[in-house]
């Protein structure tokens, strides 16, 4: 049981310095840091938390990374479910406090590096494009997790490949859906700003979790009798 708790406080708090610092560049500094600067704030996080919660939790910080996990054989039911609770806890009290500060300089809050589409973000793509982004972008990270944390041999770079590969496909997303890949980073944000976020965070919800089970199922069939070491 203990160890349970552990590897869920370490989901909670690598989730809350994920949404604190990447969507905290965004909604703070996003016009000087760029795109690119964006990309790596999210990706760094990634590679800081890997070496730190890694070894305690296996640092999935996103409920479509747990989900794909499960779908693996690599978690099991109920720690999928404390998985999830932790990560949406954590990516809230994220949100939270990225709220407060913003909300202490007295000015209105109108920006927490919540995701969305259409008329007036980035872009401005449609729904249904939103959908097929997000799970092309989710289905590229989760793949990408899966192989590089099956082998031995891989297992000390993993944190850096798959924080590389966070800040690669943010690259690309940011300009298109914000890049969410992350239920748990989209809905913390999106439950304190409201609005058209709230009402479009399903796509974010959804989308990763269907790009998770895909690379689950194809990493499966594609790897089906080849040897890891």
């Amino acid at each position: 049981m203990k160890s349970s708790l552990k590897k869920y406080a370490a989901e909670l708090l690598g989730t809350f310095i994920l949404v604190l610092f990447g969507c905290g560049s965004a909604a703070t500094a996003g016009g000087d840091l760029g795109y690119l600067g964006i990309a790596f704030a999210f990706g760094l996080s990634i590679v800081a938390l890997a070496y730190v919660i890694g070894p305690i939790s296996g640092c999935h910080v996103n409920p479509a990374v747990s989900f794909a996990m499960l779908l693996s054989g690599k978690l099991s039911g109920k720690d999928f479910v404390g998985y999830v609770v932790s990560q949406i806890i954590g990516g809230i009290a994220g949100a939270g406090l990225l709220y407060g500060i913003i909300h202490s300089t007295g000015k209105a809050v109108t920006s927490l590096g919540q995701n969305g589409f259409g008329a007036g973000y980035g872009i401005g793509i449609s729904d249904l494009m939103a959908v097929v982004v997000e799970i092309v972008l989710s289905f590229v990270f989760i793949y990408t997790i899966l192989g590089v944390t099956s082998s031995v041999s891989t297992s000390a770079v993993a944190g850096l490949v798959i924080g590389l590969t966070l800040a690669f496909v943010h690259i690309l997303g940011i300009g298109l859906t914000g890049t969410s890949v992350n239920p748990a980073r989209s809905l913390g944000p999106a439950l304190l700003i409201g609005g058209k976020a709230l009402t479009q965070v399903w796509v974010f919800i959804i989308a990763p979790l269907i790009g998770a089970a895909l690379a689950a199922w194809i990493y499966k069939w594609m790897n089906s009798g080849v040897r890891s070491s």
